[in-house]
């Protein structure tokens, strides 16, 4: 016992406590968990899916190492990039009497190594290949062409020999466990340089090819960016009868705007309560009362930010951001694919200082962000949820009788005045106090326990403050990165061992605004 009050006294003395000294107290959170009461299976919406730039960097032995480190520490089911059928991935020619010729090679590897780190593709079919295309029309740094093609019936035949190919290289039956998404964002010009009645002529005919192949496999679309064209494609696959297995769309919490093909947009956080998640919910809704209501629902893109200059996604307040929406919008949507799993990423051409806002989980070092922590901890969790009184924590166990409890705080916050994200959270955001949780653990068998506890936040596994600490520097040393990574190793800041008595654990933990907590417990 005496072991035991040493211990709370020495995290109760640390910096995270210390910096808070002259802050008021603030009143005891209570979050009661009943490991004995399963409130039903956990949902796999949080990962089933991540996103990543184009096909071609899927090519690359560091975004094919960053990968590896994601799935071996998170394990997402899917993921999903642009540009399969740009020309640097070299699908698509046509010989001098203009006869199509198809090459899947560079698919071929890439598809290879997905499936090798047990990650499906989430199949978007983008952007037209040059021969193909009716127009010049392009967008981002790598030019992908977004014009309808200059004869469907060679589009046709594209798609067709590219299914025939993937069912005989990997199965009918693999095949049919991905996901088909017709093109992206055509509701914008930047990304669809046809009118809606041209896409929606697209989505028909390949969705129709894709079924042509393979019966089974899964089709759909419009990846929109914004609601608008939700209603007139759900109309639209009704009235002609088109298949269609899943909508998806795009969001983003900020208050305005959807696109930034150049990285230069000024973008605010969306600090309302129902931000991402009023829009998820409308989609969901959306499909329930049309004439499709089967449909699954799959966010294919979804951030803090639409951009990839948007130093927020850098910052520590995007890990309890994640953990808050993720949350509310499991019950609504098969997938939550977040916007992206890595920073090589490029879209407006290859960034030139090591932290830049990007929308990666971890940056182009292969460190990792805040971000990354919170789907770590989502990693983390059990099979099945359990009771807790609590909104902003999510409890789960095990068969082996271990109990996981992960619990944040999330506070909104703002850029002030008329200053925008790329100025505000640019610059280091030092955290508030908030309310200290108490934690009680109910419905446990009494004994001995291992507990881990793992935190995010403000200088906690947050590698962004420690590289603004270090002077920002533009270029970094073998000796830094090693710094930064081990800044965020995501290593336990607490590992002992505690006893179960009368079925309950009983633990406190002091938080600040914007911390993410996962606490485990393991019988010995």
């Amino acid at each position: 016992m005496l072991i035991r009050k040493i211990a709370a006294f020495l995290l109760l003395t640390t910096p995270l406590a210390a910096q808070n000294l002259n802050t008021p107290a603030q009143p005891e959170r209570e979050i009661v968990i009943d490991a004995s009461r399963v409130a039903g299976p956990h949902s796999a919406t949080p990962l089933m899916t991540v996103g990543a730039g184009r096909a071609n960097e899927g090519l690359r032995a560091d975004w094919q190492a960053q990968l590896a480190t994601v799935q071996r520490e998170i394990g997402f089911r899917y993921l999903r990039f642009h540009g399969l059928l740009h020309d640097d991935m070299g699908v698509y020619a046509e010989d001098s009497a203009g006869h199509p010729m198809y090459n899947f090679q560079y698919v071929d590897a890439l598809y290879d190594a997905l499936l090798a780190q047990h990650i499906r593709p989430f199949v978007e079919l983008s952007f037209m290949p040059s021969a193909l295309a009716s127009g010049t029309k392009t967008v981002f740094w790598w030019k992908g062409n977004i014009t309808p093609p200059k004869d469907m019936e060679k589009w046709n035949g594209l798609i067709r020999a590219l299914m025939e190919h993937w069912k005989e290289r990997y199965g009918e039956s693999e095949i049919a466990q991905w996901y088909f998404e017709v093109w992206n964002e055509p509701d914008l010009d930047g990304f669809w340089a046809g009118t809606r009645e041209q896409y929606f002529d697209l989505y028909k005919n390949t969705a129709t090819d894709v079924k042509a192949v393979c019966a089974a496999c899964r089709v759909g679309g419009p990846a929109s960016a914004r609601w608008e064209i939700e209603p007139a494609w759900l109309d639209f696959i009704a009235k002609n009868h088109v298949p269609a297995d899943f909508l998806s769309t795009h969001t983003y919490g900020v208050v305005q705007g959807s696109f930034d093909a150049d990285g230069h947009a000024g973008t605010v956080l969306d600090t309302k309560p129902d931000s991402i998640v009023g829009r998820v919910r409308d989609s969901r809704e959306r499909i329930l009362h049309s004439a499709t209501p089967q449909l699954e629902l799959h966010y294919t893109e979804w951030s803090t930010s639409y951009t990839p200059a948007d130093p927020i996604h850098d910052q520590y307040i995007s890990a309890p951001f994640i953990l808050e929406k993720v949350k509310a919008t499991s019950p609504l949507a098969q997938s939550m694919s977040y916007w992206t799993f890595t920073d090589i990423f490029e879209e407006s051409g290859p960034r030139f200082t090591p932290f830049h806002g990007g929308f990666g989980l971890m940056n182009y070092q292969g460190i990792r962000k805040p971000s990354y922590f919170a789907y770590k901890f989502l990693a983390e969790l059990g099979p099945e949820d359990v009771a807790t009184n609590d909104a902003e924590s999510w409890a789960t166990r095990r068969q082996d009788g271990s109990v996981q409890a992960l619990f944040w705080n999330y506070t909104a916050i703002a850029p002030p005045g008329k200053e925008t994200d790329q100025v505000f959270y640019k610059r280091e955001q030092p955290s508030r106090a908030a309310a200290p949780v108490s934690l009680k653990v109910n419905g446990l068998k009494d004994g001995l326990y291992r507990m881990q506890v793992f935190r995010v936040g403000y200088e906690a596994n947050d590698a962004y403050t420690a590289y603004l600490h270090m002077g920002s520097p533009d270029q970094l040393t073998r000796a830094q990165v090693a710094a930064l990574q081990t800044a965020a190793s995501g290593d336990p800041v607490r590992t002992e061992t505690v006893e179960a008595k009368e079925g309950r654990i009983v633990e406190g933990f002091p938080m600040r605004e914007n911390d993410a907590v996962l606490v485990t417990l393991t019988p010995e």
